[in-house]
């Protein structure tokens, strides 16, 4: 298995058919293939040799999508660089995985001289934006001109092809090893999740160095579908290019899906070609998606759920358990069923399995888990023990095979003995017609040791109060689990790359006077 061959058959296949489309650029699979091996052979000639890394810091566009097959057609392993840090983390992420080539856009090209002084191993910088080229980078274009395409260099199986690191929202960032096998099993798995094909136009509005969207880079490709990129997301772009290109499928994280449906302009954009969006990285609240199908009622909803560490899809619930009436109603609030090849189990502390109903870790096997953490052998050993994958997310299993998640393991707030699962809480607090975003966190508590605690930021034109949101939560679930207190805010809250909720950043203000971040 290795990734070449999905755009190799593509083009046996499909070599006039559309590929990609950036803004006024369009290419044929057969193109896309001619650019990728002009490419492979410019790294190669820079010294690019048979596992070096190549990173890239830049926006959506076709140029990435290029990035994700040259790399691996020149032997090379890529490192997709979140956008949304500071220059030091750049700077780790790049010395960490020991990047030899940079590729930047015109949004990043200001931040290189910082970057080539922070880091060691930097050789050369590719630009692949469209402006002027800056001084001491060579040109993506002027590169490709002027080099002929090179032959696959036959890395595949479990060779190294990617590091993804993880976002850093709960410490050190890790680079995660994915191998060729990994990124192809996934993209089998991705096929039926996504609904990719060849009538398909996918649209890449979640960042592509995420690897949520990196199963459409390669799935799209397997289907036959065509790649059209916007450089990020804000409701109305999205809505724009949904309308001008007629895309079909797209994924967009929860907050995304939120501002989307919430956008007062949603009605002035035909969206109709929409017949599906895959959402995922965190949980919907259930008002937002009821309030999805009713605005979109053609277009049918998938819950993806993963991790980085499995390439990432893990599970998925598809449209048919998106439906409010019927036997499947309500089945849309777990996270789906396996997929296909991924072997999923619900462990207690001592990796035995618990049974259904049961709460626990969700542990994963198959072929699509990683290979390790990037030189971190001991981390590596923790997190795959037994032969499994701990996610570090609790949740548990029905007896149909579908997988709830209450919280991340670190994020369940223990107050006075008992565990209360954050994402249930905010689940609840969304169901109020007040709440346009929140999150729940564990404050210090004197005697209960951790406080359950709110903040929230209210929709435009609507009111309401803390004793009031606090006694609305009393009427769904259990009060123990109710927010004890509550603050409210009025800018959006703090979003990683990944588009979750940074509640580390919630947090600090609280936390940071007692030596320690749980009780």
């Amino acid at each position: 298995m290795y990734i070449s061959q999905l755009l190799t058959r593509a083009v046996q296949m499909k070599r006039d058919a559309i590929a990609s489309i950036c803004s006024d650029r369009v290419h044929t699979y057969g193109q896309l293939q001619t650019r990728v091996q002009k490419f492979a052979g410019v790294l190669q000639e820079h010294g690019i040799g048979e596992g070096e890394r190549v990173a890239i810091l830049a926006q959506n566009s076709d140029r990435y999508l290029e990035f994700y097959y040259a790399v691996p057609w020149a032997g090379g392993v890529f490192v997709p660089v979140n956008t949304r840090l500071a220059v030091p983390e750049f700077a780790y992420w790049l010395n960490d995985s020991g990047s030899e080539i940079l590729l930047v856009d015109d949004a990043f090209a200001g931040v290189v001289p910082d970057l080539i002084s922070l880091v060691s191993s930097l050789r050369h910088v590719f630009y692949i934006g469209d402006g002027d080229t800056p001084t001491g980078m060579l040109n993506y274009e002027d590169e490709l001109a002027k080099t002929a395409p090179v032959p696959d260099a036959g890395r595949g199986g479990d060779d190294l092809a990617g590091l993804f690191y993880t976002g850093g929202t709960t410490g050190v960032s890790k680079g995660v090893m994915l191998s060729h096998r990994n990124f192809v099993v996934n993209t089998m798995n991705s096929l039926p999740a996504y609904g990719f094909d060849e009538k398909s136009r996918w649209l890449h509005v979640a960042p592509m160095f995420h690897i949520a969207d990196g199963c459409a880079v390669f799935g799209a490709t397997m289907g036959l579908s065509a790649h059209v990129m916007t450089p990020g997301f804000t409701p109305a772009a999205t809505m724009a290019a949904i309308q001008e290109h007629k895309i079909t499928t797209t994924l967009l994280v929860p907050t995304m899906v939120n501002m989307v449906v919430n956008d007062p302009t949603i009605t002035d954009y035909d969206l109709s070609s929409l017949t599906k969006i895959v959402y995922g990285a965190s949980p919907m609240p259930e008002s937002v998606i009821v309030k999805a199908l009713d605005l979109l009622p053609k277009c049918g909803f998938t819950h993806a759920y993963g991790q980085t560490e499995c390439a990432p899809l893990v599970t998925f619930t598809g449209p048919e358990f998106h439906v409010l009436e019927g036997p499947n109603a309500g089945r849309f609030k777990s996270a789906g069923r396996a997929a296909y090849a991924v072997d999923v189990r619900i462990f207690d502390e001592d990796d035995n399995e618990v049974p259904y109903g049961t709460i626990g870790e969700v542990c994963v096997r198959g072929d699509n888990v990683m290979l390790g953490y990037w030189n971190k052998p001991e981390q590596t050993a923790e997190a795959m023990r037994n032969g499994w994958m701990h996610t570090g997310d609790g949740g548990y299993m029905d007896e149909q095979g579908f997988v709830y998640i209450v919280d991340r393991v670190k994020d369940m707030i223990i107050s006075g003995g008992e565990n209360v699962y954050s994402a249930e809480v905010e689940n609840a607090l969304y169901q109020h017609e007040a709440v346009a975003e929140c999150a729940v966190i564990g404050i210090p508590h004197e005697k209960w040791g951790e406080q359950v605690h709110a903040i929230i930021r209210l929709a435009d034109g609507k009111t309401a109060e803390e004793k009031e949101l606090i006694e609305f939560t009393h009427s769904l679930i259990a009060g123990f689990k109710c927010p004890r207190s509550a603050d409210f805010v009025s800018e959006p809250l703090p979003l990683s790359g990944a588009g979750k909720i940074l509640k580390t950043e919630l947090r600090k203000p609280y936390w940071d006077d007692q030596g320690k971040s749980v009780s």
